[in-house]
């Protein structure tokens, strides 16, 4: 062991890793130009351009699949944004719904954003609302806030923030504060209420996926940035993009494959990356999916699936007592049965459980219920929610 830890160190100061700038291939790197989307981004940057002479922007949504460059496009515009306005009274924030996990954390960001300290916890929402409008009112500020997975946010805690922000401009006035919304669900407006609804979708864009040809463009790009001269070849670039464009010209998918492929060959102490890294690569992210699936979960199906886990081959109704159960140590709203139901149908359709319809004779019928995912793999996953980190 000592001597293979000896290797790895031995070959990273001999010069042989095959990265030179890894962030390249991270999720968060804003490239200097984005390749096949400039009419998006130019699209987004004529809504917002208002807010440079002192006029509220419109609200703007963005849809698109996933790894269609919604936040890249999102947060290449506002850099520029930022940069053109040099100061002044405007203010960017950028707020990843599903990663601030609540709507009070979602708010905190905002607060700090605009130089407003909240507490960790102890003040309701409305209190955190208006010291948030309060301080955009007094300095007359200018803030256009993002928010990257919307829907998350109005699945898991329904659309009253957004009401608050959409009806918001009289009580910021002189100040005032313009949306961007970012949503991979085309269909997550059909919840929202009607005053939200027409103040929100004010703008819409739709993102395209990327084409197999569009893909091998971005991951050349990246790769020229990213790698060593020569370790990426093209034929690895080619693979990465055909496998990622036949699901939906995924660019985000592109990517790591293309990061992860890198990583294993750098251990294996290769030159270059070759097909077999890109295979294993492929191998490791489908593990790592359903990890991944379970992450993207809004709390409430987190908390059938771990009560499913728990209780095995149950039927319906005594799912539903755990799941009531496991509510109130987590200290979660408790949704009605027939809304568990519909759920656990969502659960089954993503391959998480199985919820099968079985007779019982005389008796009728009832639903019988499976987990078909590893308990390791849920515990660990949950585990890093923090509603759920009590309970292991």
């Amino acid at each position: 062991m000592p001597g293979s830890v000896d290797e790895i160190f031995r070959r990273a100061k001999e010069g042989k890793a095959l990265f030179i700038d890894r962030n390249a291939l991270s999720p968060d790197y804003v490239p200097e130009a984005l390749p096949f989307r400039d009419a998006q981004t130019k699209a987004v940057a004529e809504v917002l351009a208002p807010v440079l002479h002192g006029s509220k922007p419109s609200n703007l949504l963005l849809y698109g699949k996933t790894g269609t460059g919604k936040t890249a496009v999102a947060r290449y515009v506002l850099s520029r944004l930022k940069k053109e306005a040099d100061g002044g009274s405007l203010i960017v924030a950028y707020i990843n719904t599903r990663l601030a996990n609540t709507e009070y954390r979602a708010l905190a960001e905002l607060g700090q954003a605009i130089d407003v300290q909240i507490p960790f916890t102890g003040l309701s929402i409305g209190e955190v609302v208006g010291r948030v409008f309060k301080e955009i009112q007094l300095k007359k500020s200018h803030v256009v806030l993002v928010m990257d997975e919307i829907d998350y946010l109005v699945k898991t805690f329904g659309d009253g923030i957004l009401y608050e922000f959409t009806r918001s401009s009289e009580k910021l006035s002189p100040g005032f504060l313009s949306l961007v919304g970012i949503s991979n669900d085309l269909k997550f407006k059909e919840g929202l209420d009607p005053r939200v609804l027409s103040s929100l979708s004010e703008e819409e864009l739709v993102f395209p996926p990327y084409t197999v040809e569009e893909l091998k463009g971005i991951l050349t790009e990246r790769a020229r940035v990213a790698f060593r001269p020569s370790a990426a070849s093209a034929a690895a670039i080619n693979l990465c993009a055909a496998m990622a464009g036949s699901e939906h010209g995924d660019a985000r998918r592109a990517i790591d494959l293309l990061r992860i492929a890198g990583e294993v060959a750098e251990r294996e102490g290769l030159k270059e990356i070759d097909d077999s890294c890109i295979r294993r690569a492929s191998d490791k992210m489908e593990h790592d999916r359903v990890e991944e699936a379970i992450r993207s979960l809004p709390v409430q199906n987190k908390a059938i699936l771990l009560a499913t886990s728990k209780f095995e081959g149950t039927n319906t109704g005594e799912l539903y007592l755990a799941y009531n159960s496991l509510c109130k140590k987590c200290g979660l709203e408790t949704l009605t049965q027939r809304r568990v139901s519909g759920i656990l149908a969502e659960l089954d359709l993503m391959g998480l459980v199985e919820a099968s319809v079985v007779s019982k004779g005389r008796r009728g019928r009832t639903k019988r219920i499976r987990l078909l995912i590893g308990s390791e793999a849920l515990a660990k996953t949950l585990s890093e929610d923090t509603t759920f980190a009590g309970l292991f």
